[in-house]
């Protein structure tokens, strides 16, 4: 018994330093948004940069994530290893942003962010290895917390900035100055965070995570297997316990989500990489995933919307925009922990639906109010700081919903994967939403009105398959209270 007692210790302290480790990733993620954004634009036109050239540095990052985001998660999920997933997309992350700080010429910043890109693709990873290690009544909790750690970042990123822009000195051959050093700031946090992965990190079993209404399984589960998620077809240990579970489960076990695929398939040899992809053209997947994409295309389009609007009709300097953009961070930073409360006694699809509407709202405000500003300074002041106020409250709400159910309805077994296409959409979002803003910056009625059409779409969608938005526990639960049909 102290024996068990000890391992048990021993297990909860590796999962402690693995969940400290995890948000010290997202806060860094973070601070490297912020740190750099404020002064890339100088920095392109130091090189001589065109004006488009800043559309071209602050897509690459997206777009090199994006595509890797699911390749790093599909990595995770066939071996069961997110440390090594996570240590690899480091180097990418330590090269790009030493190559941002070396800045020969506006490519070579270029490649310096696509290469950074490919390391932030490890998310996906992450989000995975959270699914994994986490019951379904915290998984929203949980990934709450990971995004206020970045949201933290971005808050703390602009304290950074006040001793960066003094930077002036020269270490070795290269010159250090306010539009390099983000770079070699960005570079020795990425590297402490290495060795912290390389000390810090486990991997570790699941511990017979369970949600509270789930059902005890007869059988191990495949995340349960020691070498790999998948494990050796071959195996004769595997083909016993496939033989047991048929004879087991051929007529009672509850279908779910982790269930989709019979043992046959995988025996027949049906590639395991193809599944997943068959299992995200499910109803309620599709849902989250329009909702995901909608949910960052509106984001992306009213963030790049927010300074011109402001210095237009507002008169808003650095100064003034800098204040408003730490006030959003606040808000948004109290909404994430307000959602990690209330989700451990509200459903995710309620929050869903509150975070739809609040967003509604926000955008039917932006159409009435700010699509053609009238009024004295004072009205236009409070028109816009409402507008702002209703759109970055309802971001949480539905950032943390969606990231939750997603990770309920698809496989457990595929989950690194499945993150990694559910951020590549986000990706393709945040690429679009600042090119679809940026050209109708003088035509706000065609702008915003087809944000609000899109808002509606989701709405309607999500309302028609509410009674889907809900993970394998909860149906179970909702199947049993539910009366017998005669």
């Amino acid at each position: 018994m102290d024996h068990q007692a000890d391992n048990d210790i021993a297990q909860q302290k590796k999962r402690k330093l693995t969940n400290v480790v995890i948000g010290f990733i997202f806060l860094l993620s973070g601070i490297e948004y912020a740190v750099i954004l404020p002064t890339v634009w100088m920095y392109l036109q130091n090189l001589d940069a065109q004006p488009f050239f800043l559309g071209l540095v602050l897509s690459a990052f997206s777009l090199t994530e994006l595509l890797s985001g699911p390749l790093f998660g599909h990595w995770s999920d066939r071996t069961g290893n997110t440390k090594h997933v996570i240590l690899l997309s480091n180097c990418f992350e330590i090269a790009g942003n030493f190559m941002y700080f070396v800045g020969i010429s506006k490519w070579f910043l270029l490649g310096s962010r696509l290469v950074a890109g490919i390391g932030a693709g490890a998310g996906a990873s992450i989000f995975g290895y959270l699914t994994r290690h986490s019951s379904h009544e915290d998984r929203a909790p949980v990934f709450a917390m990971a995004m206020s750690c970045r949201q933290a970042g971005l808050l703390i990123g602009p304290a950074f900035n006040i001793f960066l822009r003094y930077c002036t000195f020269q270490l070795g051959p290269f010159h250090v100055d306010k539009f390099s050093a983000p770079g070699i700031f960005m570079c020795v946090l990425w590297t402490l965070i290495q060795f912290m992965v390389m000390f810090m990190f486990y991997d570790g079993p699941l511990n017979g995570v369970k949600s509270k209404n789930e059902e005890q399984e007869p059988l191990l589960k495949d995340a349960d297997l020691p070498s790999s998620l998948y494990g050796s077809v071959n195996s004769p240990d595997l083909k016993d316990l496939s033989a047991m579970e048929n004879a087991t489960c051929s007529s009672s076990c509850p279908t779910t989500s982790d269930h989709l695929y019979s043992q046959n398939d995988d025996r027949d040899g049906n590639l395991p990489s193809v599944k997943p992809v068959i299992g995200l053209l499910r109803e309620e997947i599709v849902v989250l995933l329009a909702a995901q994409f909608v949910t960052f295309f509106n984001q992306t389009a009213l963030e790049t919307l927010v300074t011109p609007l402001a210095q237009m009709y507002l008169g808003f300097q650095d100064l003034q925009n800098s204040l408003l953009y730490f006030l959003c961070g606040v808000e948004m930073l109290i909404g994430f922990l307000v959602v990690h409360f209330l989700s451990r006694c509200c459903r995710d699809r309620l929050l869903l639906a509150f975070g739809l509407f609040i967003s509604n709202i926000s955008c039917i405000w932006c159409l009435i109010f700010l699509a053609k500003p009238k009024g004295s300074y004072g009205l236009l002041l409070a028109e816009f700081i409402v507008g702002v106020f209703l759109q970055v409250l309802g971001l949480p709400f539905i950032s943390v919903s969606q990231v939750s159910l997603f990770s309920k309805v698809t496989e457990e077994k595929t989950q690194g994967f499945s993150h990694g296409i559910r951020r590549s959409v986000g990706g393709v979002a945040t690429i679009l939403g600042p090119l679809w803003a940026g050209g109708l910056t003088q035509d706000l009625y065609i702008m915003l009105g087809v944000m609000m059409v899109l808002l509606i779409l989701i709405t309607v969608l999500v309302s028609f398959s509410y009674k889907y938005l809900v993970g394998p526990s909860a149906s179970k639960t909702e199947s049993s209270s539910s009366p017998v049909q005669s």
